[in-house]
Parts: structure tokens; C-alpha cells; sequence
């Protein structure tokens, strides 16, 4: 396993207590399966902008696209406290090299979306965002970020651990200098990958690097990561997945078995009924590629993007 990789997260979310009402909101996926492969950067907002615990609750006021945070019963308006703090601590989050963000859903200050915002009458909406997490969204636009609830679903689960994954590989080809070779090199290895998520994104990036020498090289870089995060942010349905899996299946035409190529086959069509899960072609697929030596097809992070261990593949 590489160094652990470093993600923000939501102090409560790890079980400190630092809710308003002095609790918390520990999930036990991270902490105690997700924890075993990152390091986490805990912060909790209100308490760390100088609010007490407990505390009165807070909620969102006004318009959904720029909402005040003020407290629920008195009405204290705590904005602009909590504006201040933010713009200091997320420069100091900056220098932490974080691969991603969990923020707690819901929340006033930490909600990255459908957060409730009040009129002033007191009608709800689920518009806003969290003061905190706004500002850290818009300081760190291709970061992977994502809230505990929305990782209950499977799939956006897996979608978010692989993106903190290509993260951590990204930010090593950065630390070793921007490099037209060492882009072509992480485009290598990411082609499968990319192309379960966004088979569009994956011809367009494949052109821009096929003209790499006629861009500037810091241009090429950005556009590059820009359409990697858009292209990730895509789900790899099921259907995507299968014309990965076809595609690698392609590179063993010559050596498979008759037999060999018929379990091939049923395993795939059965993916395709939603009867088995990803991981069972996937692993048969990698025994070939062992067993038949493809060099190319055992550095494709598709193949193993993360952690076997986290089970994230078994989902059907």
C-alpha cells in the first residue's frame, strides 16, 4: 500500500463531541474501515470559530445563494465570525495536501448540498450549503468531496474512494514537476478508468495529450486535471463497466480457451442482468492478465483502483 492519504472530514463524524447539543454523529464505515487507509483532518467549524459546547442550534436565513448563519431561537447572526475563521483555517488546509473532504450532511456551516434555508417567515427550503463547506468547495473546485449520507449509497461510495485514490496519484506526478511524459504516463495507467466513467471525456483527453507539444505545459496540465474531475464525477453505470470489461477482454483473444472464453462470456452477461457483482469479472480478468502476462493491462488502475479490503466492488 502507498503512504496514507490525508482527507478533511467533519470532526463529529469521527465521534468527538462537537455537536451543537454535545454529541455526535460517529459513522463506523470511516472510522473503522475507511480509517485503516487515510489520515484524517478533523474540523469542526462551530467550535473551532469560537462557539461553545453546547450551543444553541444554527440554521441558514434569507437567499439560498448567499444565507445568513444565525443562531435558531435568539437570531444572533454568526456570518460573518464564522466567514473570518473559515478564510484562515482553510489556508491552513491547504498546506495539509488533502486528497479529499467528508463534510456532515445537513449541516449549517458543513452541508455540501440541500442544506435547509429559512425565510425570514420561516419556510424551509433545501437549497443552501453550508457556510464553511461553500468557501472550501470554491477554494478547492477539483478536490473529491461528499457528505456521510450520500456514502451510505454503494455506488457513490465507490465513486468518491476511487476519486480520493486518482487524488493521491495525481498529487505525486505534481510533486515530481509537471512533465508531458509524466502526464502521458498517469493517462496511461487511468485510460480504462476514465473510460468506465465518461467515454467522451476519455476520446477528448486522448486528443489533447495526442497535441500535447502545442500547448503550453502548465495550460495542459490544468485542462487536463479539469477534465479528469469532470470526467470522474460522471457514474460508471453498470453499462459502462461492461464496455470496459469487453474492451480488456479483447487483449486475450489469442490466448484464452475455448472454455476460458465461455466462463468469460456467461460471467459478463450475468454482470450485465445485474446477477453478480463487478468484482467477479473483474477478478477473473485479473488472473488473466497474471496468468497470460499483459503488461499493460496490470498497470490499468482500473483493474484495482483501491483497496480489495473495502469491499466496494461486491455491490451487484
Amino acid at each position: 500500500m502507498p503512504e496514507k492519504l490525508k482527507i478533511g472530514i467533519s470532526a463529529c463524524l469521527l465521534g468527538q463531541n462537537v455537536r451543537y447539543n454535545g454529541g455526535h454523529t460517529r459513522d463506523h464505515f470511516l472510522t473503522d474501515t475507511l480509517g485503516c487507509y487515510v489520515d484524517y483532518v478533523p474540523v469542526c467549524p462551530e467550535v473551532e470559530c469560537g462557539m461553545p459546547i453546547p450551543r444553541e442550534a444554527l440554521r441558514l436565513v434569507g437567499d439560498p445563494k448567499n444565507p445568513r448563519l444565525v443562531t435558531r431561537k435568539t437570531g444572533k447572526d454568526m456570518t460573518d465570525q464564522m466567514q473570518a475563521w473559515a478564510e484562515k483555517r482553510i489556508d491552513a488546509l491547504e498546506t495539509e495536501n488533502l486528497c479529499g473532504f467528508i463534510f456532515k450532511s445537513a449541516s449549517p456551516s458543513s452541508g455540501m448540498t440541500h442544506v435547509k434555508v429559512y425565510t425570514e417567515q420561516g419556510m424551509p427550503s433545501k437549497r443552501g450549503v453550508g457556510i464553511f463547506a461553500k468557501m472550501f468547495m470554491e477554494r478547492f473546485p477539483l478536490l473529491p468531496v461528499e457528505d456521510e449520507g450520500r456514502l451510505h449509497d454503494p455506488v457513490l461510495r465507490e465513486d468518491f474512494i476511487e476519486r480520493i485514490f486518482v487524488y493521491q496519484r495525481w498529487q505525486e506526478i505534481m510533486a515530481l514537476g509537471k512533465t508531458r511524459g509524466g502526464l502521458m504516463d498517469f493517462h496511461t495507467r487511468h485510460k480504462l478508468l476514465i473510460m468506465a466513467h465518461s467515454p467522451t471525456h476519455y476520446r477528448e483527453m486522448g486528443k489533447l495529450l495526442g497535441d500535447a507539444k502545442s500547448h503550453d505545459l502548465h495550460e495542459l496540465f490544468h485542462t487536463y486535471a479539469k477534465s479528469l474531475h469532470e470526467a470522474l464525477r460522471l457514474r460508471a453505470t453498470a453499462r459502462k463497466h461492461l464496455n470496459v470489461l469487453m474492451h480488456i477482454m479483447g487483449y486475450f483473444k489469442k490466448q484464452l480457451s475455448a472454455d476460458e472464453k465461455q466462463e468469460l462470456l456467461e460471467f459478463l452477461d450475468q454482470f450485465r442482468e445485474n446477477f453478480l457483482p463487478l468484482i467477479v469479472p473483474v477478478t477473473l480478468l485479473n488472473h488473466y492478465v497474471r496468468k497470460y502476462d499483459q503488461p499493460y493491462l496490470r498497470s490499468q488502475v482500473y483493474l484495482n483502483p483501491h483497496p480489495a479490503e473495502l469491499g466496494l466492488r461486491n455491490h451487484a
